[in-house]
């Protein structure tokens, strides 16, 4: 998909969509994959992400909401992903079959790797 055509789906949406929307125009990567897969699984899935990241205190941005709003979509959609420039946050979109409708948007924080050890050879 386009960036251009994404970053219209993205537009006008949730406090979620618009930070997904300003990553996407400061140089984030994005893909949106061909095919799609159950929303009603999807939901499944994400609902556990959304346990899990709770019990961790994994900092997410529309999370539940998107489970919500998968769960009750009841159609296929298309999964895809945008990573920021400096790699500290990944959303995650649903859009409908044929890419033109934003389902839903959820972002979760990626963890910062660890500096090395110290050398105490």
């Amino acid at each position: 998909m386009e960036r251009e055509q994404l970053e219209r789906l993205l537009d006008g949406g949730d406090e979620t969509s618009s930070a997904a929307l300003s990553a996407l125009r400061a140089g984030a990567s994005h893909v949106v994959w061909d095919g799609t897969t159950s929303a009603e699984s999807l939901a499944t899935v994400y609902g556990r992400r959304l346990r899990h990241t709770l019990r961790r205190g994994i900092e997410t941005s529309g999370l539940v909401r998107a489970v919500q709003r998968l769960d009750l979509f009841g159609r296929p959609v298309r999964p895809g992903h945008i990573k920021t420039a400096d790699g500290s946050w990944v959303f995650m979109l649903f859009l409908d079959e044929v890419g033109s409708t934003l389902v839903a948007c959820t972002g979760v924080r990626q963890t910062q790797p660890r500096p090395p050890r110290p050398d105490t050879r």
